[in-house]
């Protein structure tokens, strides 16, 4: 039964710092409201008013069990490639998927769904979403344009049209899960997807990062964004997370977490940590072919186990329920646990049925010695060196990333033997 929890108490996106929103006894009244643009609406009570659109939406959306923002705030993070794998995997769960591009000037869902040439028809119950698979729906403004390589320019109202009809008059028909692809930052098809979705629910936003401070400085403005139009976040995903050489297996930090990474700015903002994907070639090969990457990569591949965590997180985040994927038995899964080994080093895999293997080879002491010496060097150094000490915190987290990356592979292999 879809869940009717409503976003009617958003704070409008032009409102004053510490807006006490529309729907307060205080709205127009309180100290905040002053010089407000909003202030004379809310006084009179009409901004308490729901909204015809969002009531439309609600209602064409009725059976729509689950809806999930994915956002960025810095492009070229991988934010569609996530939202593209996230849709496939679920639809793998054999759950009912749809998948709404609002990305109006970029479209990228055709080629990543692997529908591209296929058009969109209109029907008496309104236009036909173009099916990826029996149970994953896609609709994306790409599908109506005359040549892929034409430009949309289109100013704010426009965009806020389409986005409208796409939610209104797609026949989505009864939806598990309905993920929307939005573009990076916080401007029109933002505020648009807040408004018109302000009386439904939303489960809330998956925000995907790379783990540089440049990309983390667009991410802290979109959770900024969500809590102020009340978007609740599921959590924080760090895509490109280090690359392992498929021949000696080497992890090496391509965008290296000078500051902390996704997973320190997320205990700094509290927000949820979603875990981390590494950058791996046959993961772009699925969505350059738009293909599942789940579905067609089944061992060998370091990013299918954190991808497939991701999927399962949302999952159960959305309903409560951890799915169970193809191939996946309730006695074969297995998580990675801290456990007390002889050499205290180790790692131990324990699957559900009891049984254990450890890791010994996960984490070496090779690799921590090399550790420990670059934290020595740290306390040894000049404490007014500030770059010698940046460049040295800059070295730890590269090789605590390497660390959890072999930790992972290894837990990925030995789940993939049993």
């Amino acid at each position: 039964e879809p869940k009717r929890r409503s976003m009617a108490s958003a704070v409008p996106t032009n409102a004053n710092e510490g807006c006490v929103g529309p729907s307060s006894s205080m709205a127009g009244k309180a100290s905040a409201c002053a010089g407000c643009p909003n202030q004379q609406k809310c006084a009179s009570g009409k901004g308490a008013a729901a909204d015809p659109s969002a009531l439309m939406v609600r209602e064409k959306l009725f059976d729509v069990k689950h809806t999930i923002l994915v956002l960025s705030g810095k492009g070229g993070v991988g934010k569609s490639t996530v939202a593209s794998q996230l849709a496939w995997g679920l639809a793998e769960t054999d759950a009912e998927v749809g998948i709404l591009d609002i990305d109006i000037c970029g479209p990228s869902m055709p080629r990543m769904m692997g529908v591209e040439d296929e058009e969109v028809h209109k029907s008496g119950s309104g236009w036909s979403p173009v099916m990826a698979a029996d149970n994953l729906a896609v609709m994306s403004v790409g599908f109506m344009l005359g040549n892929k390589s034409d430009a949309v320019i289109w100013r704010g109202p426009r965009k806020t049209g389409l986005i409208k009809q796409f939610l209104t008059d797609v026949d989505w028909g009864k939806l598990d899960y309905l993920i929307i692809d939005a573009p990076p930052g916080t401007s029109d098809e933002h505020i648009s997807i807040a408004k018109l979705l302000k009386e439904m629910s939303i489960d809330g936003a998956v925000i995907v990062t790379t783990p540089q401070e440049i990309a983390l400085l667009d991410v802290r403005k979109e959770i900024s964004f969500c809590r102020k139009t009340k978007i609740p976040i599921m959590g924080v995903i760090e895509n490109m997370s280090g690359f392992q050489c498929p021949k000696c297996q080497m992890i090496t930090n391509i965008f290296p977490p000078v500051s902390g990474g996704a997973q320190g700015m997320c205990k700094q903002m509290n927000v949820p940590y979603l875990g981390h994907i590494p950058l791996d070639s046959k993961l772009l090969e699925s969505c350059e072919k738009g293909e599942s990457f789940l579905g067609t990569n089944r061992g060998g591949s370091p990013a299918i186990r954190p991808l497939q965590t991701l999927v399962g997180t949302i999952a159960e985040k959305a309903t409560g329920t951890a799915p169970t994927f193809p191939g996946d038995s309730k006695q074969g899964q297995s998580t990675v646990s801290e456990k007390g080994s002889t050499n205290g080093n180790a790692m131990q895999v324990e699957a559900k049925d009891g049984t254990s293997s450890t890791l010994e080879a996960a984490v070496t002491d090779a690799n921590l010695d090399k550790l420990i010496g670059v934290l020595a060097g740290m306390k040894k150094g000049p404490r007014g060196d500030s770059a010698k000490l940046n460049q040295s915190l800059a070295k730890v987290a590269s090789m605590v990333g390497q660390l959890q990356a072999r930790v992972a592979a290894a837990a990925a292999a030995a789940a993939a033997k049993k």
